[in-house]
């Protein structure tokens, strides 16, 4: 018996006009032990498949047609009382938000014993087991993290701390959402090691949704390729990944970036994804308006599955599985020369950053430690310089101080040559000139804003003011660059996916068009197709108009297709500095080299986790 299964489920919005089928016929089976992975872009109906089975659908949504049955119940017949008592129990959830998942007012601890206490787990247990399971997902000063604040963790260190709390219960499935979206490559590979570990224990099945195909090729036994509703590919992992039969999947694949060989600007598709509004006007194939192999017959009836082998099945004609995507022009990353007239865009020397806290009964116990520790380095105008290391190594800090929100309690910063020296002192930049890209969207937009407001916020006031009509105008133009439907002007962020609020996120930097841009993990929550779209006008951007960007990420690939010199940071320190290629070829630090050996590869093999994944 499967531990999960969808049975040609069916989820329809309840729209003031007409109803819209939003999920079409979605069968597969999760065994015990086994983890399948749903991969497609933001919007693409992956989370929602995850709602279907928490409960948690919209009120205007319904299960239309199809079975949802876990452990041998039909969960959708099950009463509010009894499917509540299999959540966090039998069923748990990893988010994919993990800094808008954790109450900001309440401490780890208390959080992490409440979710133990409904967990039924005896008082005196609690505090072991605790930190146990934060010592597992690497958490090695876990009675610190304890008495810590969200806000006081990185992204990455509360998502950890949300995935010790969903195998806390040893659930017989695990929804994992996105769950290494905000980890670094070593701490990935850790979380996956200990997904594998808890499957050969306990026999846990994994639904794992992620936008990584690099990552679903290594851990998933199946993989199941979404697009608009839809599934439009399932079967093993490595035949989905490796011999791709849909043009969808295969322009996936297209645009991940690599760690190794020519380096080639990654193709997009054209278009977007159709909005909701429009799927009802889809009889057919919903990925044929962006396919460059359709033919009559895709766009006119209801594609039923092709079976390309046994377990290898597509929703595409005969015509479309020979298509192939052309490799993209090769791309080559110029140096940026050193001018001795020209005052750097940022300069740091011997920059230290330490933040105090009180701890304990009445705060009596003070604690420091360094965020950011000696650091020296220029970024020259014209310039994108990488920042690489684990969650919590001082990377989004260095940020933070180079656009002014923190300020430096040791050593000199300057920006476009203006000096700021020790805490206390200022300077002042202009938001046209230097914009810093949050790594969060849900805690970084206005909800009460809509997505047209949120993009043109920057040019409604001042002396960079515009009139309505020209703000409607700049934010369809903002639209087409960071790759969303014109229908999301009048949404809000509530209305949107994590990829999209990403995608709003960035665009309302670049609205002012400026001169330097922090981009703290702007491309880590979205899929490869948007995120190779990102990447392009970032490079076109860099091109046209000169930008200079710092881009903090722990997606090495992605580094390297897009920064001429790179950073290396390691617990607030700087560990390995160099020109791109020449650091990938030839690491000489031993974190660098733990760091590439991190990364999954392409195809799966080579022991990236041993022989328990997938």
């Amino acid at each position: 018996m499967a531990v999960l299964s969808f049975e040609s489920v069916t989820v329809t919005a309840h729209l003031k006009t007409e109803n819209v089928e939003l999920l079409r016929d979605i069968s597969f089976a999760l065994e015990k032990g086994e983890v399948i992975g749903l991969v497609g872009e933001s919007g693409a109906g992956k989370s929602m498949i995850g709602r279907v089975i928490s409960g948690l659908l919209p009120d205007n949504f319904s299960v239309s047609s199809g079975e949802v049955r876990f452990e041998g119940l039909n969960l959708l017949t099950l009463n509010k009382a009894a499917r509540r008592d299999l959540l966090g129990r039998r069923i748990a959830f990893i988010p994919q938000e993990p800094l808008s998942a954790l109450n900001p007012v309440r401490t780890i601890g208390d959080q992490f014993r409440e979710h133990l206490k409904h967990l039924g787990i005896a008082k005196e247990a609690i505090r072991p087991l605790m930190t146990e399971r934060l010592q597992q997902v690497g958490l090695a000063n876990a009675e610190e993290i304890l008495l810590r604040y969200p806000h006081e963790l990185s992204g990455g260190q509360c998502q950890r701390v949300l995935i010790a709390m969903a195998f806390s219960g040893e659930p017989a499935l695990v929804v994992a959402d996105e769950p290494t979206t905000a980890l670094d490559v070593v701490t990935q590979a850790q979380i996956m090691r200990l997904i594998a570990a808890q499957q050969a224990q306990h026999g846990t099945a994994v639904l794992f949704i992620t936008h990584d195909l690099r990552l679903a090729a290594n851990v998933c036994k199946s993989v199941g390729v979404m697009y608009a509703g839809d599934m439009v590919e399932y079967g093993p992992a490595a035949a989905v990944l490796q011999s791709p039969s849909h043009p969808y999947t295969k322009s996936l694949l297209a645009a991940i970036p690599r760690m190794t060989g020519e380096r080639r600007m990654l193709p997009t598709l054209s278009e977007q994804m159709p909005g909701v509004k429009t799927f009802a006007s889809l009889a057919g194939c919903r990925f044929a308006l962006r396919c460059p192999a359709k033919d009559p017959s895709c766009v006119s009836a209801t594609l039923q599955r092709r079976f390309v082998e046994e377990g290898h099945w597509t929703r595409c004609g005969d015509a479309c599985g020979g298509f192939e995507f052309a490799s993209g022009e090769p791309l080559l990353i110029e140096t940026v020369g050193i001018d001795e007239r020209e005052a750097p865009a940022v300069e740091f020397k011997n920059v230290r950053l330490q933040y105090k806290a009180r701890r304990g009964f009445l705060g009596l116990r003070k604690s420091s430690f360094d965020a950011v520790r000696s650091a020296s380095f220029a970024v020259r105008p014209g310039e994108i310089l990488g920042i690489v290391g684990e969650s919590g190594s001082g990377k989004s800090s260095v940020g933070r101080l180079i656009v002014g929100l923190e300020q430096s309690t040791e050593g000199t910063i300057r920006i476009a040559g203006e000096e700021r020296g020790a805490r206390g002192s200022t300077l002042h930049l202009t938001r046209r000139d230097t914009q810093l890209i949050f790594q969060d969207p849900q805690s970084a937009l206005n909800p009460r804003r809509s997505v047209l407001q949120l993009l043109t916020q920057g040019l409604e006031v001042g002396p960079n003011g515009l009139s309505p009509p020209q703000r409607q105008a700049a934010a369809g133009n903002i639209l087409q660059d960071i790759g969303l439907p014109a229908d999301c002007l009048s949404r809000f962020p509530s209305q949107l996916s994590g990829g999209q609020r990403q995608r709003v996120n960035i665009g309302r930097a670049l609205c002012l068009e400026p001169k330097l841009v922090v981009a703290d993990e702007i491309v880590s929550g979205l899929d490869v197709s948007v995120q190779a779209h990102i990447l392009n006008c970032l490079l076109e951007l860099n091109r046209q108009k000169n930008l200079t960007m710092v881009f903090i990420s722990h997606d090495l690939a992605v580094v390297r297709y897009l920064c001429s010199r790179i950073l290396m940071m390691y617990r607030g320190e700087i560990v390995e500095e160099g020109e791109t290629e020449e650091v990938f070829a030839k690491p000489k630090h031993p974190y660098t080299k733990l760091l590439m050996e991190s990364v999954p590869p392409e195809t799966k093999g080579g022991g990236w986790l041993g022989s328990s994944a997938g």
